[in-house]
Formats: C-alpha cells, sequence, structure tokens
C-alpha cells in the first residue's frame, strides 16, 4: 500500500499518485516545537524584561520548556518511514536546506535550555547538597539524590553573593539569546511551508511570522493551562496535610498568589494573540485581494471545505471566544483556564488547517482530498500516522516535567533570580 492511501479519500479529478502524505504528525511537528519556543519566550518575560509578578510561572515555563524539547523531534521520527536516519540531520549539520538546518538550530538552543536553568538551580543544587551531606543516615532515595546533585553542581559550589550574582547575570544572558534562537527554531517550520512555491496555500511570506506568533500564543497558553491545573492540584493536597499540621500555608494564599500570576499571564497571552489573529486575517485578506490563478480552488477549500475547521474551529472557538473569555471583566481560574484550552484547541487547528488544508486540492486544480485521522492502530503506520501516535506524542512532555521536577523542582525554591 502507497504511504497515504489509507487515509486519503479523494473527489473529482485527482492524480492517481497524489495522496495526503502529511499527516498528523506533521501537524504536531510544528504545534510542538511552537510549545517549545512559547514557553520559553514566556519564562524570558521575567528573567530579561523584569516582570517580576511572573517570577512563578517563568521559572515553571522554563522547565516545562526543557521538558518539550526532547518531544519537538518526536512527531519526525514517527513520521519517518526509515527513523532510523533522523539522527543524521544531528551529525551532519549544514545549511543547504531548512530541514538539515535544524540540526544547528535545535543543538544550539538545547545548549541555551540547558545552560540557563543549570544557572538558574545551581544555588538549589548545592544548597541540596550540603543539606544532604549533613545527614549521617541517608536513605537509598537521598543518596541517589546526593550522587545526582553532585553530578549537576559540577564542582561548582561557590554560593558568595559575588557567585550568585554572576549566575544571575548569566541567567539573563541566556535568556536574551534564547529569544531569537527559540523563534528561529519555530520560524524555520513557516519556512519550510512558505518555500513550496509549488502549494498555493503554504506560499506567502507572512508564514514564517504567523507561526512564530502563534507559537508565543500556545506556549504560554500551555504553560498557563497547566500552572492553574498544577495549582488547583497543590491546593487539595496543601488542605489535606493542613489537618494534621495547621501551621502550614493556608489555601487562600496559594489562591491568590496564583490568581496575580494567571491575571498578568492572559494580558500577555492576549497581545500577542491580537498580533497573531491580525497577521492570519492579513495573510487571508492579502490573498482574497490580490486573486492569483489559484485562489479559485483556494477558495474553494477556504469558504466550503474547510469552512467549519477554518472560521467555526479555529477562528470562533480558537479565537474570538478565548478572547472574549479574557476580555471580561473579573477573571476567574475556571475561565482562565478555559480559555487557555481553547486557544491551545484554535492553535492546532490552525496547523491542521495549514498542513492539512494545503494538500487537500489537487495539482490538478480540479479535484479534492480529504484526511481521515485513523483512530485504531491496526498496524504500525496506523499507530505512528493515527490518533494513538498523536497521543503518544502530547503525553510524552507531561511525562518528562513530573520527573524533571522530581530533581528540579518549580515551587518552594528560594534563590536570589
Amino acid at each position: 500500500m502507497v504511504h497515504g492511501e489509507a487515509w486519503t479519500l479523494k473527489e473529482f479529478f485527482v492524480y492517481p499518485n497524489e495522496y495526503i502524505y502529511w499527516s498528523i504528525q506533521i501537524v504536531m511537528y510544528p504545534y510542538m516545537t511552537g510549545l517549545v519556543a512559547g514557553a520559553f519566550v514566556l519564562s524570558s518575560l521575567y528573567h530579561v524584561f523584569g516582570v517580576t509578578q511572573l517570577k512563578e510561572i517563568a521559572r515553571f515555563a522554563l522547565v516545562f520548556s526543557l521538558a518539550l524539547l526532547p518531544v519537538a523531534m518526536m512527531p519526525l521520527l514517527l513520521h519517518l518511514q526509515q527513523p532510523q536516519r533522523g539522527i543524521y540531520v544531528m551529525m551532519t549539520p549544514h545549511f543547504t536546506s531548512a530541514i538539515a538546518a535544524f540540526g544547528i538550530v535545535f543543538t544550539t538552543y538545547a545548549m541555551i535550555v540547558l545552560s540557563e536553568i543549570w544557572f538558574v538551580y545551581r544555588q538549589f543544587i548545592v544548597e541540596s547538597i550540603l543539606e544532604l551531606q549533613k545527614k549521617t543516615r541517608r536513605s537509598w532515595y537521598q543518596s541517589a539524590q546526593l550522587f545526582l546533585y553532585r553530578i549537576l553542581a559540577m564542582g561548582a559550589m561557590d554560593l558568595s553573593p559575588e557567585a550568585l550574582h554572576k549566575d544571575e547575570h548569566a541567567v539573563k544572558i541566556m535568556a536574551a539569546v534564547g529569544i531569537p534562537v527559540a523563534c528561529f527554531l519555530h520560524g524555520y517550520a513557516g519556512f519550510i511551508f512558505g518555500s513550496v512555491k509549488a502549494n498555493a496555500l503554504w506560499m506567502t511570506p507572512l508564514m514564517p511570522v504567523i507561526f512564530i506568533c502563534s507559537a508565543v500564543v500556545s506556549g504560554i497558553a500551555l504553560c498557563l493551562a497547566t500552572y492553574i491545573i498544577t495549582m488547583e492540584t497543590r491546593k487539595l493536597i496543601l488542605a489535606r496535610r493542613r489537618r494534621n499540621n495547621p501551621y502550614l500555608p493556608t489555601t487562600e494564599d496559594l489562591k491568590s498568589a496564583a490568581m496575580l500570576t494567571v491575571t498578568l499571564t492572559a494580558k500577555y497571552l492576549l497581545m500577542f494573540m491580537v498580533l497573531a489573529i491580525t497577521l492570519e486575517l492579513l495573510d487571508l485578506i492579502f490573498r482574497n485581494y490580490t486573486a492569483v490563478k489559484s485562489w479559485d480552488i483556494l477558495r474553494s477549500v477556504i469558504y466550503e471545505k474547510d469552512f467549519f475547521k477554518i472560521f467555526v474551529l479555529q477562528y470562533g472557538f480558537g479565537n474570538v471566544l478565548p478572547f472574549i473569555i479574557f476580555m471580561l471583566p473579573g477573571l476567574t481560574i475556571r475561565r482562565a483556564l478555559v480559555g487557555s484550552l481553547l486557544v491551545l484547541m484554535g492553535v492546532f487547528m490552525m496547523r491542521w488547517n495549514v498542513v492539512i488544508g494545503g494538500q487537500a486540492f489537487s495539482a490538478s486544480f480540479s479535484g479534492f482530498m480529504e484526511y481521515h485521522l485513523p483512530i485504531w492502530p491496526s498496524s504500525v503506520e496506523l499507530f505512528k500516522e493515527g490518533l494513538f501516535g498523536a497521543l503518544a506524542v502530547i503525553i510524552t512532555p507531561f511525562i518528562l516535567f513530573f520527573l524533571v521536577t522530581r530533581v528540579l523542582p518549580v515551587f518552594g525554591v528560594k534563590d536570589r533570580h
């Protein structure tokens, strides 16, 4: 069976060798890289621009960006027919093609994120080592922690004010350098689509900019939604612990601190949402105004075949509705959570409409193709290119985030950063 035949439905005149080759995993690829870039930009609002009210969620977003980083390559590896060749991108990086340049950009960004996290957590790591060393009797878990923290410390045990000041300065430098690298990491995905001259929907110089703006929106929305869920979970755990220890902080203290962070983060989310929506509508209006030769088939796809996906799901539920939710006075935690999840859905639909919608019309301009997402994985290929493969990509960063926070906690860390 030809790759793509299992999930492609054809209508009218379509060439025999035409299928929807780029399936759900190529939708997930720019979506996940966008989450990486957006989460890092959110963390940089505190480290670079000094928005002190975002200090807690900045650390949260930075660690989340680290957890998302390995998953950025996961959709490509699942999509490749020969996934063992994926390592060639990292081993032979060069700038002769956009996908090959990914090796350089990804490696550079990973080094920046790891370096910034090391400087942010160095004081915590050293203090943890000193605290564990004082214990004469250590459990196997504490011994493992001490061994791991000693490796992470890399011999840098100085906690003098001068050393901590240098750490803080290094964090600002890493965050400032990381912002353009993070944007380039995702912008090149838009560059890949925008440079495809053979596809009328993808060929636009605005594509990289649109991808970057929507990436920041999705990253902030994901961090906001996950932060809310995490804080609500902490409140439930704290309420149970206070029954045995009344001296612990109250749930109201957590709620007030979380509400301040959520409100300010929602304002930045709104700002980037306006920019992303403006660029997307500008591109659509420009296409409509210029009305090039391919506009007839594009108009059929945009305003007829994919009308529900574009104007109802993407713009309606994914942009207009969350915009109203965030703009209404008296923002609550629940409304912020619902709005964030709707924003994530809207950005996902944008990726879907670009990747799948760009393949929906035949090169003959006289036929259409429709993508049916494989649900039950009756074969390895249908697992990788179907619902379960996409769910695996979505769930993996949350598992990694949980594991990383066992070593580098995102709450209750006292330092100077």
